[in-house]
């Protein structure tokens, strides 16, 4: 009778695995779908935003802070114009950014380039500048110098009296952009377009489609665009929609470029995207259906051993059962893949060999698990621990700035401070302190451990139980 019942509890214990593993299978794939397809969007707009704000607004950006420069201002505000000085500041503004440079003065009516050529501004054969002049805007970015055709940023410069003194700006030729796009279209694979108000396409990753002799492509003219419903075409709302290009499909994501008054417009082909997910789709079933099988193995030896007594778990403590420095190496990897920016601190128990030394390694194994069990059971779903060194953890913080960081950090440190160590030998009071390293680009993770643990060690000289960063320059 005990038998039977023994084997009847063991087959209602494998039907509830079974069924347990089912809903957990179709949980997790419809999880993962989601998340390849968050994965893959922000995969798209990353490489996207931070091509703008390489290629664009750090040049604005730029432009406007020299702008506001006195000796600029001075330069173009004298009574008699030292041209030489202004050739000259445009030509080391050309060497220190690598971008050309140019005034356009309205006192001489004339424009200096940081390439030491001046052209005159002459109503009816420069039009641009008496246009801008008279535009309510402080800035204005256009297209422009056909023989060899530049994106220009133009800065509108005043006096200490709000006098207009004429122009400043940056100007960067379109082959740059072309030969940028171009990388950036063959590494992720879409196509970009930056559209004016009047829906001309200023830049565009395809070079047919670039402005050439002010003869501008508009948006309007583009097959995939005409074929749209007239509402969507009048409001250009384009973000999330599916279009057809050359029998292929391709999806929008729309980001406005209120600096220049654009709208640029990704457009991801969505086959690569479709892959991606199908991918981790299949990669998820297959996991999973080895997890349930090897819960079937697990249940088939439970029967065949029932009769026999179980030896006693064997107790792993939770410090070894953290990842260890390959094992952080790999999940980092993982991580930058799927985000943009990470965190990483580095946590050292404070006067570790002191306790070991005192009270023996057995103490020490207790600290250690002690530790890494309070650090588990405080940490975010999304976070990953794992130990750096004898005494030292370390712990990963997905999309996490720095200040975020340290926030995160500072909890940890006063939950070591004040845990309960009634059940440790002479009731150790335990502390730590913790080093804080940030990047928002692909650092290896070396690179990052190295700043957090110099923060590290900073931390413990000056004083111990206490937190401190150090970014990467």
């Amino acid at each position: 009778m005990n038998t039977f019942r023994t084997l009847h509890r063991s087959i209602l214990l494998l039907f509830a695995v079974v069924v347990i593993a089912i809903v957990t299978l179709v949980h997790f794939s419809v999880n993962k779908i989601v998340a390849e397809q968050s994965r893959a969007q922000q995969q798209s707009l990353s490489p996207a935003i931070s091509l703008i704000v390489n290629q664009l607004l750090k040049p604005l950006h730029v432009s406007e802070a020299l702008g506001r420069s006195t000796e600029l201002v001075a330069l173009m505000d004298s009574e008699e114009l030292d041209v030489p000085e202004i050739q000259s500041a445009l030509a080391r503004l050309e060497d220190e950014f690598g971008m050309k440079f140019f005034i356009a003065s309205e006192k001489a009516r004339m424009q200096y380039n940081s390439d030491g050529t001046n052209i005159p501004l002459i109503k009816g054969k420069v039009s641009w500048y008496f246009k801008y002049k008279k535009l309510p805007a402080d800035r204005v970015a256009d297209i422009g110098k056909w023989e060899d055709t530049h994106f220009y940023i133009d800065i509108k410069i005043y006096n200490k009296d709000n006098e207009f003194l004429g122009f400043f700006g940056i100007a960067k030729s379109l082959k740059s952009f072309i030969s940028i796009f171009d990388t950036y279209k063959q590494q992720y694979g879409y196509d970009f377009l930056f559209v004016d108000e009047q829906g001309d396409i200023m830049l565009s990753s395809e070079s047919s489609l670039m402005a050439e002799y002010s003869d501008f492509t508009n948006l309007s003219e583009l097959p995939w665009f005409a074929s749209l419903p007239v509402d969507v075409k009048d409001q250009r709302a384009l973000n999330n929609r599916l279009v057809t290009i050359n029998q292929q499909e391709y999806l929008i994501a729309e980001v406005k470029l209120n600096q220049f008054n654009w709208t640029v417009y990704l457009l991801s082909p969505l086959d690569k995207r479709q892959a991606d997910i199908s991918q981790a789709f299949v990669v998820s079933v297959v996991t999973l259906l080895v997890v349930v099988f090897s819960l079937f193995l697990m249940i088939y030896h439970l029967l065949y051993y029932f009769r026999k007594d179980m030896q006693p778990e064997m107790v792993v403590r939770k410090s070894q059962r953290l990842p260890d420095r390959p094992g952080i190496e790999m999940q980092y990897k993982e991580l930058l893949e799927a985000y943009s920016s990470i965190s990483v601190v580095i946590a050292g128990i404070d006067n570790f060999a002191v306790i070991n030394d005192t009270y023996g390694r057995n103490t020490g194994d207790e600290v250690l698990d002690k530790v890494a069990g309070n650090l588990l059971a405080s940490i975010r779903t999304k976070d990953i621990i794992g130990r750096w060194s004898s005494e030292e953890f370390i712990i990963l913080l997905p999309e996490t700035g720095p200040h975020e960081a340290m926030d995160i950090a500072e909890s940890l440190r006063v939950g070591l401070a004040t845990m309960d160590t009634s059940d440790l030998q002479s009731q150790i009071q335990i502390t730590g302190s913790f080093g804080v390293s940030f990047s928002a680009s692909s650092k290896s993770l070396n690179e990052l451990t190295a700043n957090a643990e110099d923060a590290l060690y900073q931390a413990r000289r000056d004083g111990s139980n206490r937190v401190c960063k150090q970014l990467i320059s």
